[in-house]
């Protein structure tokens, strides 16, 4: 796995990392104000256990509160990344890898995943870039 840059007070827990398997679940604020759980299948799932960062998207800026991942057999389900007001309380260490700073800045720019410093100490210049992940300097031609 990549290492890790941090310069916020981002809480990361470090499940995914253990399970090649398993299901989603995501918590979602409705429009009438209330919140919403959705259990993801099999297929969406592997997809997500493979595009970590596709956990986060789908949904509109604000609406996502909580995604929970059930690995293959359990019968729990872990939180990896849960959202109160506008900060972010924990994010698996798998996910903020695959982060980019597009996806930061178009669904979280409200939060505390959002950080021009934290962008400028991985060298990210461009939306695709990782945001918590160095990024390697582009030589202009």
């Amino acid at each position: 796995m990549n290492n890790l840059i941090i310069t916020n007070d981002i809480n990361t827990v470090n499940y995914l990392k253990e399970y090649s398997g398993g299901k989603f679940r995501s918590i979602t604020k409705c429009k009438a104000g209330y919140m919403v759980t959705h259990d993801y299948g099999k297929r969406a799932s592997d997809y997500m256990i493979n595009n970590l960062e596709s956990t986060l998207l789908g949904y509109k800026k604000g609406v996502l509160h909580t995604i929970q991942f059930c690995p293959e057999g359990g019968d729990y389900y872990l939180t990896v990344f849960a959202k109160a007001g506008k900060k972010i309380k924990i994010i698996d260490e798998s996910i903020l890898a695959d982060l980019t700073v597009g996806t930061i800045n178009s669904l979280f720019s409200n939060t505390n995943l959002y950080d021009i410093k934290q962008y400028q100490m991985v060298n990210a210049t461009t939306h695709a870039d990782n945001a918590y992940v160095m990024n390697e300097e582009k030589e202009l031609v």
